[in-house]
C-alpha cells in the first residue's frame, strides 16, 4: 500500500534555510583563515557562570522533573511581568504572561490564538522566514507589505492600512527587525498600533532583540501605556538571546489575560509546558544579571560599529543595521543573492543568509548576523570581501 500523501501545506515548504547555508560552509577549504559564520543569530559569548550554575541546580532537582504550569513557572511569570513593567513604564501582571519554548513557539501560539485557516495576517517584506512558513503551514495567508530601502526598510503605516480587509486578523512586526536590523521608532509603532486598534485587528510585535537596541535607547515604545493596549497588542520576546541560552529555548508572550487563556489551550497540545529548569534559572537572572546583560549590549554595539567601519568604503553597502543584524547590499547587479552567498561561503569562508530567503525582491541583499563575531573577526571581512569576485 502506498504511503499517505504528505500534508501539502508542509510539503511545499523549502528545507530550513540555516542548515542549507551551513552546508555551503562545510565546503570551505580554510585557505583564507577561520570560518566567519554570520549566518545564525546566536550570541558570540557564553552564558554567565551563575546562570549555568542555576541551570545545573534546577536540572538536578526533583522539583523540576515533573510537569509545570502550562502558562509557565510562577516565579518567572512574576519576574518577567516586573521586568516588562519597569522597561515600558506600564502595569503588567503575571496573569498577562505566558512562557513558551522560544519565540518561534510564541509566534505559533499567538497566531493560532487569533487566526484560523483561510484568514490572513499582514507581514512585512522582507520577512522573518519562520513567520512566513508558519503561516503557510497553518493555511493562513501571509499578506505582505514592502519595506523599501529608501524608507530604511521601515513599513509605511498607510500601506499597512491598505492591506487590511475582512480576512485579516493581525499585523505581525519584528523590531529590531530580522533580517534587516531596522529599529522601528516609537512613533511608527504607535501609528501602526492605532491602525490595528481602529480596524479591530491584533498587532503581534516580536521584540526578540529589544535588549540590544542602541545604547541610550531605554524604552522601545509606549504601547503598553495606551489605555486599550490589551485590546490590540500581543508582544513576543526571547530570553534565549539576552541570556545566551538558545539551546534551552525560552520565550514569552505578553497579552490580555483572555488571550493568555487561549494560548494555554494551544500550548497544552504543543508541549504542555516549557522546560522548567531554564525557567527557574532565568527567573533568578532577570534581576541578578542586569549589569552582565548591559555589558553584552555594549559589546554587541561595538560589533555593529566595527561592521559599519569595516564596510564603510567598500562596494558592499550596509543598508540597515541594528541589534543582531545588518542588511548588506552586494555589488553584483543582476546576480542572485543565493549565488553570492554560496560563493562567499565556499570560497572565502564568510557565511551569510541570502536576501531572497526573506522574500521576493531581495536579490541584492545578504543578512549579516554580526552578533556572534568579535570585533577582531568582523575586521577580517575587509580583506576577504575586497578580493572576492564572480566569474
Amino acid at each position: 500500500m502506498p504511503l499517505p500523501v504528505p500534508n501539502p501545506l508542509v510539503a511545499e515548504l523549502s528545507p530550513p534555510p540555516i542548515p542549507s547555508v551551513q552546508g555551503w560552509a562545510r565546503a570551505y577549504s580554510g585557505r583564507h583563515g577561520p570560518l566567519i559564520d554570520l549566518s545564525q543569530a546566536v550570541p558570540g559569548y557564553p552564558p554567565h557562570k551563575d546562570l549555568l550554575r542555576w541551570l545545573g541546580e534546577a536540572a538536578a532537582s526533583k522539583a523540576y522533573a515533573g510537569y509545570g504550569d502550562i502558562e509557565g513557572e510562577p516565579a518567572l511569570r512574576t519576574a518577567y511581568a516586573l521586568n516588562v513593567s519597569a522597561l515600558y513604564g506600564a502595569d503588567i501582571a503575571a496573569r498577562n504572561v505566558h512562557i513558551t519554548s522560544g519565540c518561534n513557539q510564541a509566534f505559533v501560539a499567538a497566531v493560532m490564538a487569533v487566526a484560523a485557516a483561510g484568514d490572513a495576517i499582514v507581514v512585512t517584506n522582507p520577512w522573518y522566514f519562520n513567520h512566513e512558513t508558519t503561516l503557510r503551514m497553518l493555511g493562513i495567508e501571509a499578506r505582505t507589505v514592502d519595506c523599501l530601502p529608501e524608507r530604511s526598510f521601515l513599513p509605511d503605516p498607510k500601506t499597512i492600512e491598505k492591506a487590511l480587509g475582512p480576512k485579516v486578523r493581525a499585523v505581525a512586526l519584528v523590531s529590531p527587525n530580522n533580517p534587516t536590523g531596522a529599529v522601528y521608532p516609537p512613533a511608527l509603532l504607535n501609528a501602526i498600533f492605532e491602525i490595528c486598534h481602529r480596524n479591530g485587528v491584533w498587532l503581534i510585535l516580536d521584540e526578540t532583540y529589544r535588549d540590544f537596541l542602541a545604547l541610550g535607547t531605554e524604552r522601545p515604545h509606549r504601547l503598553f501605556s495606551a489605555p486599550a493596549w490589551n485590546e490590540a497588542l500581543i508582544q513576543l520576546y526571547s530570553f534565549s538571546k539576552s541570556f545566551c541560552i538558545p539551546g534551552h529555548r525560552l520565550g514569552a508572550v505578553v497579552a490580555d489575560q483572555p488571550v493568555v487563556v487561549q494560548i494555554g489551550k494551544i500550548m497544552d497540545n504543543l508541549q504542555i509546558c516549557a522546560s522548567r529548569a531554564p525557567q527557574a534559572a532565568v527567573a533568578k537572572g532577570l534581576s541578578a544579571l542586569v549589569e552582565w546583560r548591559r555589558a553584552n549590549r555594549t559589546e554587541i554595539a561595538a560589533r555593529a560599529e566595527a561592521l559599519v567601519e569595516t564596510l564603510g568604503e567598500m562596494a558592499w553597502q550596509v543598508e540597515a543595521i541594528g541589534a543582531y543584524f545588518a542588511f548588506v547590499r552586494h555589488p553584483f547587479e543582476g546576480v542572485s543573492s543565493v549565488r553570492v552567498a554560496e560563493e562567499l561561503a565556499k570560497r572565502t569562508g564568510i557565511v551569510t543568509i541570502p536576501g531572497e530567503f526573506f522574500g521576493p525582491g531581495q536579490e541584492r541583499y545578504l543578512r549579516f548576523a554580526f552578533a556572534n563575531a568579535t570585533v577582531a573577526t568582523v575586521s577580517m571581512l575587509r580583506e576577504r570581501l575586497q578580493g572576492f569576485t564572480l566569474a
